[in-house]
């Protein structure tokens, strides 16, 4: 690509002057300056259109209110104003310290993300290691290739660096799927490229487009392409490498603030230059993902998106490396609300009523509580304590909430009138669990059923809050490697605190340990350290009330840490880190809970474990490869 200066490019001033009916942006956002493409051909004042962040229009199309998702094509949208949603919560989000999780649990969360209808599931990198590589396959498998009576079926999507081997192997991965993609990429910062890769500029350009053409030649139609910390590279040189990866066949470019270190006004700045700047960049889709290091990711993904990005990265929860990613609920509750007035008609295709059930699954999963004051999912999100809110409130919702509850599935009162207690029968349960968002089959529903007249026996009225500690308890569990029978406890200040367990193997051998400890559930604890014979190290340990009264159930959450003789490697920096496990665990008899939620996570690093033999090539493949496209 041949050098072009600066100066060459349209002023700020020179755009206005030359687009004097264009309308400026709402003064309620963040004012971008607008850098029009030297690309733009003279004769064609549509692609000179095209090359500019789309502006406010002065009505709503009918097709946006009501939420058509346009035909699925890789490189192109049909409707300029609908935002893809990427979901990488399965890859980015698992990242997380302390989030990993097992190949049921990555089933689960995708089965929820097709409920919230996201339009690309990142299921994870599958070069990464054998336990990635399976999941990513049966996510492709299973959930790539489930079509809706609308058409919709999710693209599901493979991380890779770029290299051949492991192209090759996510390709493998998520060649199952209708509608396959593999995301590569590779550092563009000066830092990046000095310290790390070791590279010069031109051979970074040659990398990137000869492993993006390596990636369509596998026959892999959709391909995304990354550059590395985009938000600290020289513009002129992502211009060159991003015309040369659309050249060699990449469908969309996904421009990382991989650390987190852009204001709005520059991420935003960022997308319109290289919307203006890139030659070919009409024929692909542009996308962000935003870090949140300095708390500005959902900030940063809606400047974005308003710049001309038509695909935004996220994550459930907004989990991620160090401090997170975008917040998929934030931006797409933010676009749904503030799309028409003042985002230029923006909008997405997804269901919002299945929001609080895919944060309150991953929250379980991954061990990862969400702060009450976490906008849109936080236990506080739609709490009023003043006494000015709640006379407000009294009158009129729309004094203090700009969201419904409803609007996201969190349910304020059971609008059927039915109050579950000892007396209610399963149909009854089914259906309050169903207006929750849980659709449980019969197996489930009969564990459940039972615990819930259990916690029935004991309170006059069971609440929502405590069906949900229920099923999270029985639903969002790993695979079962050891299961509580029995616990009895001696504790007090008469004596040392002894705790007797059973525990039930995978085979249904019931296996008892004793032992005494500083209390209650240090003892419980030895006992099942006794049993279990595993090395663990207790990181973390919490516990949390989810009702009010003498009679509430109680949520433990835990994070162990396993003795592995072999430490894995980050693949980036080949520095050594050690893998964690959550647990969780809900009941009215805090030790009880406690001793299930250190269970949990026992056989979630167990179930890991019993996988190990097979990455027996461990030394040469890492056991697990952080990345932070």
């Amino acid at each position: 690509m041949a050098a072009v200066s600066p100066a060459s490019r349209f002023s700020a001033s020179q755009f206005s002057a030359a687009n004097p009916k264009a309308k400026p942006f709402p003064s309620s956002f963040i004012q971008f300056r607008l850098s029009p493409s030297r690309h733009f051909p003279s004769s064609s004042s549509a692609a000179a259109a095209a090359a500019v962040p789309s502006l406010p229009r002065k009505s709503f199309s009918t097709s946006i209110s009501c939420s058509v998702r346009p035909e699925y094509i890789p490189n192109r949208i049909s409707d300029p104003h609908y935002v893809r949603v990427f979901d990488t919560t399965l890859r980015d989000g698992e990242q997380s310290p302390g989030a990993t999780m097992t190949s049921k649990e990555k089933l689960d969360i995708a089965r929820q993300l097709i409920k919230l209808g996201v339009d690309v599931i990142e299921a994870g990198f599958p070069a990464a290691s054998k336990d990635d590589f399976e999941a990513v396959k049966a996510i492709a498998e299973e959930i790539g290739n489930a079509v809706d009576e609308d058409g919709y079926v999710p693209v599901i999507c493979g991380l890779s660096r770029c290299n051949e081997k492991d192209i090759r192997t996510a390709w493998d991965a998520v060649k199952y799927a209708k509608r396959p993609r593999i995301h590569t990429f590779i550092a563009t910062s000066p830092i990046h490229m000095k310290y790390k890769l070791r590279k010069s500029k031109e051979e970074v350009v040659e990398i990137a487009r000869s492993m993006v053409s390596f990636a369509r030649s596998l026959g892999c139609e959709d391909v995304e392409f990354s550059p590395e910390d985009a938000g600290r590279s020289d513009r002129e040189f992502l211009y060159q490498i991003l015309e040369e990866v659309i050249k060699a066949g990449a469908t969309t470019l996904n421009i990382p603030d991989t650390v987190g270190i852009n204001l709005p006004s520059e991420f935003g700045q960022l997308i319109a230059d290289i919307k203006a700047n890139t030659p070919g960049i009409e024929n692909v889709i542009i996308s962000t993902h935003c870090q949140n290091d300095l708390g500005l990711s959902t900030a940063n993904t809606l400047a974005g998106a308003y710049s001309g990005a038509r695909q935004v990265e996220v994550t459930i929860n907004g989990i991620g490396e160090r401090a997170g990613n975008a917040s998929l609920e934030e931006v797409v509750m933010a676009i749904k609300c503030r799309g028409e007035h003042v985002l230029g008609g923006l909008y997405t295709g997804i269901n919002t009523k299945h929001i609080t059930m895919a944060s309150k699954m991953v929250e379980d999963y991954s061990g990862l509580q969400v702060q009450p004051h976490k906008a849109i999912v936080g236990a506080n999100a739609f709490a009023h304590e003043s006494g000015i809110h709640q006379d407000g409130m009294l009158k009129h919702k729309g004094t203090y909430e700009i969201i419904s509850p409803e609007d996201i599935g969190l349910e304020r009162a059971n609008e059927a009138g039915i109050v579950l207690g000892k007396l209610s029968g399963r149909h009854a349960l089914r259906d309050r669990l169903k207006e929750l968002g849980y659709e449980l089959d019969d197996q489930q529903l009969g564990n459940i059923f039972w615990r819930f007249k259990a916690v029935a026996e004991q309170k006059k009225r069971v609440t929502d809050a405590d069906l949900i500690a229920l099923v999270s308890d029985e639903v969002f569990q790993p695979e079962t490697v050891w299961k509580l029978h029995d616990l009895q406890v001696t504790c007090g200040t008469l004596g040392l605190s002894t705790a007797t367990v059973k525990l039930t193997d995978a085979d249904g051998e019931e296996h008892i340990g004793c032992a005494v400890g500083t209390g209650p559930v240090d003892s419980a604890y030895k006992a099942v350290d006794l049993i279990v014979k595993e090395e663990a190290t207790l990181m973390e340990y919490s516990m949390n009330a989810v009702t009010e009264g003498i009679d509430a159930i109680a949520t433990t959450r835990v994070l162990i840490r396993g003795e592995n003789k072999h430490t894995p490697t980050h693949a980036l920096t080949d520095e050594p880190f050690e893998r964690t496990f959550s647990g969780s665990g809900a009941g009215m008899d805090i030790v009880v809970c406690s001793v299930k939620a250190y269970i949990s996570a026992l056989n979630k690093m167990l179930a890991f474990k019993r996988r190990a033999p097979a990455k027996a090539a461990a030394a040469s493949s890492p056991d697990r490869t952080h990345v932070s496209a």
